[in-house]
């Protein structure tokens, strides 16, 4: 039996949770008519500029991050996207982080020329390979990254820490990892406190 249209394009979102930019839908033949009347239909929804999704598939437990991943990838957007911040411990299952925003990491010069979605914050800088891991096919920013990020940005040290120890647990990194970033958060606490002078009282 022959294969619809809406089976070939459900074949490309099987593996992404029923997810499928209208990049890929493109690369494989598909217009942007086709893709209009599928949605009119109530074939497909669209739920972002350029990223559609088969309402067949149930959404999994990651599906709002390769959602916004692929919305920054879409319509050419940059290829070096990653899933960071608090929203990365989460993605790892480390800490008790529980951010009510997804933040993604795009490079520096990039500018997204459309509607950031709902819930959605956009940091830019300029990933090294390095710095990405892949976790559940999602790409997200490695451990010592996001750990530095949340650093830079003010995050919980007390996070950081319960963070570290939970990677340290599960494996993500190594004991001598796990020590240096320890010392990088105690140095950084060190930072913040006012120095002896500055809590002594001047006195005449």
């Amino acid at each position: 039996m022959p294969r619809s249209r809406l089976d070939e394009l459900a074949a490309l979102a099987e593996e992404n949770d029923g997810l499928v930019t209208a990049e890929q839908a493109r690369a494989e033949g598909f217009t942007d008519s086709v893709l209009a009347r599928l949605v009119q239909r109530g074939r497909i929804e669209r739920i972002a500029r350029g990223v559609y999704r088969i309402p067949y598939f149930s959404p999994g437990e990651f599906s709002q991050y390769r959602e916004a991943v692929l919305w920054a990838k879409a319509n050419r957007g940059p290829d070096h996207v990653a899933v960071s911040h608090e929203t990365a411990l989460a993605v790892y299952g480390i800490s008790d982080a529980n951010p009510a925003s997804i933040h993604l990491t795009v490079p520096g010069t990039t500018r997204l020329r459309r509607k950031t979605p709902n819930g959605v914050v956009v940091h830019h800088a300029d990933l090294p390979a390095n710095d990405i891991a892949i976790q559940e096919g999602i790409p997200i920013t490695t451990i010592q990254r996001t750990i530095a990020d949340l650093l830079h940005s003010g995050g919980r040290t007390d996070l950081l820490k319960q963070a570290l120890s939970d990677a340290r647990r599960e494996g993500y990194i190594t004991q001598a990892t796990a020590t240096r970033l320890r010392r990088q958060i105690e140095s950084h606490i060190k930072s913040l406190r006012p120095s002896k002078a500055t809590r002594e009282p001047l006195t005449a």
